[in-house]
């Protein structure tokens, strides 16, 4: 009886995801921009303002390299430091090693609760793949690395879309940025304007500032 609800929650799970991929790609495709419909000059524009969002510590603190020690910006402070309490999100990025991320930072759909209350989303909190190192880099080493699927888990510019639109149906970490709880700082703008920003950048042809 007990391996059979295994199974059927195990089965529950995966369709959730497969029909949230689903979405995410229906989707992206309705923020699709034609290429070539923005202008390299209103693409450097729209990266101006994607910059902001992604350099955000709210963005940017979980963005960490291999040494796997996430950042924080407490509530009420304005700069970037290591994380208290001697987290480490070890090898696995979620803290299996020692402490889990998830001990503080449950997993929930439920709006987040003003600080000092820990910040939660809808998948397990961890620290974004080691591929994905960007907190201290410049915003032109952002956007080269963001526009190289090489380096940003092999997405283009639609798929980059269908990124943030997948994260959004998990109510995940992106669209979190800009409600982590009373007390602490967001990012520019909103997740949809960031959303028609990436949409307006990848219609540009991704351009980079030099």
């Amino acid at each position: 009886m007990k391996r059979s609800l295994m199974v059927l929650a195990l089965a529950a799970s995966a369709t959730a995801v497969l029909t949230g991929i689903v979405t995410a790609k229906d989707e992206a495709n309705k923020d699709v921009l034609p290429a070539g419909s923005v202008s390299r000059t209103e693409g450097l524009e729209a990266w101006k303002r994607i910059e902001a969002v992604v350099t955000h510590p709210r963005c940017a603190n979980c963005h960490v390299d291999a040494k796997a020690i996430p950042i924080w910006t407490p509530a009420g402070e304005s700069k970037p430091r290591v994380h208290g309490m001697n987290v480490h999100g070890g090898d696995s990025r979620i803290g299996a090693e020692k402490i889990a991320c998830a001990t503080c930072h449950m997993t929930s759909t439920q709006a987040n609760e003003p600080a000092p209350s820990p910040p939660r989303a809808g998948i397990d909190w961890q620290l974004a793949p080691v591929e994905f190192i960007w907190f201290g880099k410049s915003g032109a080493e952002i956007c080269a690395q963001l526009r190289d699927p090489k380096r940003n888990g092999g997405r283009d510019a639609v798929g980059l879309l269908e990124h943030l639109r997948h994260d959004a149906s998990l109510n995940g970490f992106i669209p979190h940025g800009w409600a982590p709880g009373a007390g602490r700082t967001t990012p520019p703008g909103t997740f949809e304007d960031h959303v028609k920003d990436v949409a307006l950048w990848g219609a540009a042809g991704q351009p980079c500032p030099e």
